[in-house]
């Protein structure tokens, strides 16, 4: 498995102020993808002018205000999951994961608390 991507994401209830936070700190946005999964998330992309990446996301359906993860992009997703369960990661979806058609996702939740959006770019 080689990891093609990683950096930092919120998970929130509500964007816009995270995404205007991120706006007066030099972020811009560069990509946004709508109706993720069954839970209909919202995530943008935005890069500093050092190159620096932050996902940020609208999910309505967290049971708090946000949650602060690390989003991995891999080659492999299986095998990037498969090593994640067996270190004790718990997929957040229960069995399933959010899938479109250009990627598949799962929010994996690690024996101590922290998360990680385990993503697989499906290219065409």
């Amino acid at each position: 498995m080689k990891i093609t991507t990683f950096n930092p994401q919120i998970i929130t209830k509500d964007m816009e102020p995270v995404i205007k936070l991120f706006e007066e700190l030099g972020f811009e946005k560069a990509h946004k993808k709508e109706g993720v999964g069954e839970y209909d998330v919202t995530g943008i992309q935005m890069r500093d002018p050092n190159g620096f990446k932050l996902d940020i996301s609208q999910a309505d359906f967290l049971p708090v205000d946000s949650v602060v993860s690390i989003r991995m992009n891999v080659d492999d997703f299986d095998e990037a999951y498969n090593m994640l369960i067996e270190r004790g990661f718990k997929n957040f979806y229960g069995d399933k994961t959010a899938d479109t058609p250009s990627s598949k996702s799962a929010v994996m939740i690690s024996p101590s608390g922290f998360t990680i959006n385990l993503v697989k770019h499906i290219k065409n």
